[in-house]
């Protein structure tokens, strides 16, 4: 299936040029022939940090490395691996930390896994996700770190925890960190509640910014420094790889999938507002080929659309409604570029549960995704979208100040 190729892609492919999206691919597919239109069509690429190997690689002579990766940490428009990329340049690389999903992205949700060796290249590899009692010694046997990983934007997607982590270690042990940048999927938009309450705390929701954040991993890092959100007031010693030919008005469509259950640009987009119903037992479509992209529950007051998730690559332990009918709403016809988030979905289905007692099956964890339990006692309240939304708009417009000082590309407003 095509999700199932794009990581295969991601893993096989072997020739490392300019990464390419969009029309500007199209274009140069046209245009081969035509060098003046070729050299336009470069300029106007999206060129992630990864990409731009003159930036890093000489910092990298003669020092041991270290890297935070997964199958999204990717280089040119044939996805060749950066591992690869930096063995074959003579990197010193001693390590890879891997964050949820695992380095090759092939790990369920929340599922925890141990130390391994990458069966591709012999790396030792080890995993942040949930700490790991080693990382200490791991982190201090090198010189730089690097950190090359997708996240699609949202505050409850673990990736942006691994990062506080890597920046933790490295401001620990006085250890350079590079961040090869990426764009934000979703950086069109800042929007939901602010964690300010550290109860709320967890690994979906570390930082203290809105849910729908609107930064590249890179902004974050530089909020993060400025912040001083690192223990006891640290600040790492940061370089951040630029993305060029992007700002937070485009569109990107991601190249490799960035975890098994995000398989293309819809599912990215509607994540932000379907990712809230893991607090309940509605089914987001795990089990399925089209997860984030249908909504539904095994009674028929949800809808006519009928779907029996089961078993795929990636989403087999944690499958919502897993060999039950279930009924509800059909998305996948949706234009991917005008999802924005809305509780519209959570609003709608919470209002067709006959039994409203049930429908936060996991209210604690449903709250650590919100960053407070306020967004669900305002649902159970009634409130429309109109009133909750009010309700955080302070608090939104003051992250949205703090926000803009570290901005790296133009913002969407």
């Amino acid at each position: 299936m095509m999700k199932y190729a794009l990581l295969k892609l991601a893993f096989v492919l072997s020739v490392v040029t300019t990464i390419s999206c969009g029309n500007s691919l199209k274009a140069r597919r046209l245009n081969t022939k035509n060098s003046d239109t070729l050299s336009i069509s470069k300029k106007s690429m999206i060129a992630p940090g990864a990409d731009q190997l003159s930036l890093y690689l000489p910092q990298l002579k003669g020092k041991k490395v270290g890297v935070m990766g997964n199958q999204t940490s990717i280089v040119g428009s044939d996805k060749r691996h950066l591992v690869d990329v930096l063995l074959e340049n003579k990197v010193d690389l001693k390590f890879a930390f891997a964050p949820e999903h695992g380095f090759r992205g092939n790990v369920e949700r929340g599922e925890k896994f141990g130390n391994d060796v990458d069966q591709k290249t012999g790396l030792p590899l080890f995993t942040l996700y949930g700490g790991n009692k080693k990382q200490d010694s791991i982190v201090n046997s090198i010189d730089v770190m690097i950190f090359d990983l997708q996240d699609v934007g949202a505050r409850f997607y673990t990736y942006i925890t691994s990062l506080h982590r890597v920046m933790e270690l490295c401001a620990k042990h006085n250890k350079k960190l590079i961040v090869l940048d990426r764009p934000n999927p979703n950086g069109d938009q800042v929007d939901g509640p602010v964690r300010h309450d550290d109860k709320f705390k967890s690994d979906v929701s570390w930082h203290k910014i809105a849910m729908i954040h609107g930064l590249t991993i890179g902004e974050l890092a530089q909020m993060i420094n400025g912040e001083k959100w690192l223990e006891n007031g640290r600040q790492a010693e940061l370089q951040i790889v630029k993305v060029q030919n992007w700002d937070h008005k485009k569109m990107y469509n991601l190249p490799v999938i960035p975890s098994p259950s995000l398989p293309n640009q819809l599912s990215v987009r509607l994540y932000l507002s379907l990712c809230l119903f893991e607090g309940t037992d509605i089914s987001v479509g795990r089990g399925t080929d089209w997860p984030f992209q249908v909504l539904g529950y095994t009674n028929p007051v949800y809808g006519s659309f009928v779907f029996t998730p089961g078993e795929r690559h990636g989403m087999s332990k944690h499958v919502e409604g897993k060999g039950a009918k279930n009924y509800g709403i059909d998305l996948r016809e949706l234009n991917p570029d005008s999802q924005k988030f809305t509780l519209k979905y959570l609003l709608d289905f919470y209002n067709k549960t006959p039994d409203k007692a049930t429908f936060f099956a996991r209210p604690e964890f449903f709250d650590k995704l919100a960053g407070t339990d306020q967004l669900r006692k305002q649902i159970i309240a009634g409130m429309s979208e109109a009133q909750i939304r009010a309700s955080w708009a302070d608090d939104l417009n003051a992250y949205k100040s703090m926000r803009k000082k570290y901005l790296l590309y133009a913002d969407f407003e």
